[in-house]
């Protein structure tokens, strides 16, 4: 029997369903009579039923939004074909950074369409590589995701994590890589934790949480994170206690052995605050570890960052923004650990020190330079060695290296270059694709440009706009605009697989560094936080209105869209220039900035945004909060807001309080749904999810900003 085909006829345009067909009438959401007293001010939160995630009044709630986002979204007559040529630019092989351990490489790939990626290793480059272990054996349809892997250090075992829904909270097994079978170990309550093994490859450690009553990982906050050791074969119930902070309950705390296998080095941090105590144990014999080995204190006090890179002997490489915003590296001896004795090796740039990696006989650090990638290699001695070539310009993401090796991988990507890793060698100095990646799209008739405007107190803001070559800057152009600003993460620019279906369809892509970001070092992420939070809004509004006035396009065909931290900018932005776009996206977002840290990890937040505990706090944090500025009578610009059930991060009622509240306040026929993913988590989908997402955003967002669709090609399967 032959398989059915959808066939797609070369040059099909699709029009926009007229919006007036689409007019919609939302849920009626019950609204109750709580009201919180903040420092006596008198705060109404209608939907507060709307956090218990356990109830049936929610469940019944999030099936009928589903029922009208779907209902929605299936008049919609591109929504078929724009899924099917996402899963055409999906479908390419992608391999990840590898892991070096007992002399073989880790590394993830995915075929092109796989849920998940599957784990294989090599013993060299050219090897033909085997299979470790497959997810998506574990999970057929991928609701549950294979989270973290860590090979021992003697090859034997691997340990790794999986988390249903792909959610924080994790559980780790263990794998004998000699036979592929499991054995009897299981640690739960694991969050926010590598595992980290010991020389022996006899156990590791890990960071976990307190057993939590069942069915509530949504809504109690996170507190009593311990460090532990656990050795291979035993019970959970027999792992060492190893590192906590019970005067500092909230305060995260973790672990890891350095590469020799010699030093325990252990931190711990208030929330997502950058700045960190720390600790080192002498572990001795790496083959016969002491586990138990007391820690030394090396940092007392959290009054800047303090980042071990790695350890040659006694000496530790720690990379710290103390008295450098920018960041430097320096070498702390742990036999004379006063900071007089500390030495600088690489010296503060004004460009911002991004990542680093220690080598046998150096030092690769990443800068940015105007939010590009620039990479540079030192001696240990401090000696400048010079600059690796990149393959364009563009964002290196990450480094896999050891302390004992001399040369070293990186991963690379721009909007038009896919995300691809390569190995350094530096006797030759030149990098050499791991695993080149073949795209199954020309990206030739298109270019990426760097621009620079001003926000409103007159700084200086990169943005990186990507659009098809002698584009017409005639205000036409249908325009997303990316943005996070926060949490001192550097918004630069990488490649997305479904960014290609956006330029084919004559769009174009912009992604700004606001502040709040580490692109330009710690002062960036400073001018961005707590009181000084609605600079972040500033800078967003003020890149649109630069796509504007340089006639890249008009408010109504400008989408703007944002994920977690980003979802708020784009909430808070929404609200305080609806004018300026046709389209909000908003992903996950913090929304109601008064009771975020009521739920799960949301206090590990307060360093960032601050606290509506806090009196003076409660005043900035409620004249942005999304859920609290929502006016009646206002037209707010097409909305889809999009969540999962399983996010124990951002809480999905976030997102559900915020979505009721503007459907409530509507004023235009501009639609505003929320879809809610069952099978995923913050950041977390299967592939096949992740496309079905992605194509009901971009059916969306064509439907409201009326971009009338063209597809072109050969038969889609």
């Amino acid at each position: 029997m032959r398989a059915f085909r959808c066939v797609v006829i070369a040059s099909v345009t699709l029009a926009a369903a007229p919006l007036s067909a689409q007019r919609l009438v939302y849920p009626v959401t019950a609204a109750g009579t709580v009201v919180d007293d903040y420092h006596g001010t008198k705060v109404p939160d209608p939907y507060r039923w709307l956090e218990d995630a356990n109830s049936k009044e929610t469940a019944a709630w999030v099936a009928s939004e589903n029922a009208l986002t779907f209902g929605y979204l299936d008049k919609l007559p591109s929504r078929d074909a724009v899924k099917r040529r996402l899963t055409e630019l999906y479908n390419y092989p992608r391999t990840s950074l590898p892991i070096r351990e007992g002399g073989r490489l880790f590394f993830r790939r995915n075929s092109g369409l796989q849920r998940q990626s599957v784990v294989y290793s090599v013993r060299a480059l050219a090897d033909e590589p085997e299979v470790v272990i497959d997810p998506n054996a574990i999970s057929a349809d991928g609701s549950t995701s294979l989270a973290t892997i860590a090979p021992s250090p003697d090859g034997r075992r691997l340990a790794y994590a999986l988390s249903e829904g792909g959610a924080d909270w994790q559980v780790v097994h263990v794998r004998d890589l000699t036979t592929g079978k499991d054995l009897t170990d299981t640690v739960r309550w694991v969050r926010f934790s590598g595992i980290s093994w010991t020389r022996d490859g006899n156990g590791f450690f890990y960071a976990r949480y307190p057993e939590r009553p069942k069915g509530d990982v949504l809504s109690m906050a996170l507190r009593d994170q311990k460090v532990f050791y656990h050795r291979v074969g035993q019970s959970q119930g027999q792992d060492v206690l190893i590192y906590d902070r019970p005067a500092l309950p909230t305060w995260f705390v973790g672990a890891s052995v350095s590469d020799d296998g010699r030093w325990l080095i252990a931190t711990s941090s208030e929330g997502t605050d950058p700045r960190n105590t720390l600790s080192v144990a002498d572990l001795g014999d790496p083959l016969t570890p002491n586990v138990r080995a007391p820690l030394q204190p090396i940092v007392t006090e959290a009054d800047a960052e303090y980042n071990v890179i790695g350890a040659h002997g006694s000496v530790l490489y720690v990379r710290t923004d103390l008295k450098a915003p920018n960041r430097r590296i320096v070498a702390v001896d742990v036999r004379r650990p006063q900071r007089a004795a500390w030495r600088t090796v690489v010296a503060e740039r004004p460009q911002a020190m991004e990542a680093e990696a220690l080598l046998k006989d150096g030092i690769v650090v990443h800068y940015l330079r105007d939010a590009r990638s620039e990479l540079r290699r030192y001696g240990l001695d401090g000696a400048n060695r010079g600059i690796v070539a990149l393959p364009a310009v563009g964002t290196l993401g990450a480094f896999a290296s050891r302390d004992d090796g001399a040369d070293f991988f990186y991963s690379f990507s721009s909007p038009l270059y896919p995300s691809t890793v390569f190995h350094y060698d530096p006797a030759t100095r030149r990098s050499t694709p791991f695993a080149a990646a073949q795209l199954p799209v020309d990206l030739s008739p298109y270019e990426t440009r760097q621009v620079f405007y001003r926000s409103r107190d007159g700084t200086r803001v990169p943005m990186f706009i990507t659009a098809r070559k002698g584009v017409k800057l005639d205000g036409t152009n249908p325009t997303l605009l990316y943005a996070y600003g926060g949490f001192a993460i550097s918004t630069l620019p990488g490649y997305r697989n479904d960014l290609a279906f956006w330029l084919e369809q004559g769009g174009v892509y912009a992604t700004a560094s606001l502040r709040g970001g580490g692109e330009y070092g710690e002062a960036w992420h400073e001018a961005g936080k707590h009181e000084k939070k609605q600079n972040v809004f500033d800078d967003f509004i003020s890149a649109a209105e630069y796509l504007v006035q340089e006639k890249w396009t008009s408010p109504g065909k400008l989408a703007i869209q944002g994920g977690s931290n980003g979802g708020l900018l784009v909430g808070a932005v929404m609200e305080q220039r609806p004018d300026l776009f046709g389209v909000a996206l908003p992903a996950v977002g913090v929304m109601d900035m008064l009771r975020y840290d009521q739920f799960t990890g949301g206090k590990a937040w307060v360093t960032e945004y601050g606290s509506a505990s806090d009196p003076v706090a409660f005043q900035y944090l409620s004249r942005y909060s999304p859920l609290h500025n929502v006016h009646a009578g206002t037209c707010y610009p097409a909305t889809f807001v999009t969540t999962a059930d399983h996010d124990d991060r951002v809480v999905p009622s976030h997102s559900f309080k915020f979505t009721a509240a503007v459907q409530a306040a509507q004023s235009c026929d501009k639609p505003v749904v929320i879809r809610v993913e069952t099978m995923g988590s913050h950041g977390y989908r299967p592939v096949d999810k992740a496309i079905a997402e992605a194509a009901d955003r971009w059916a969306f967002t064509a439907a409201n900003l009326d971009v009338p669709l063209k597809f072109s090609g050969p038969p889609v399967p």
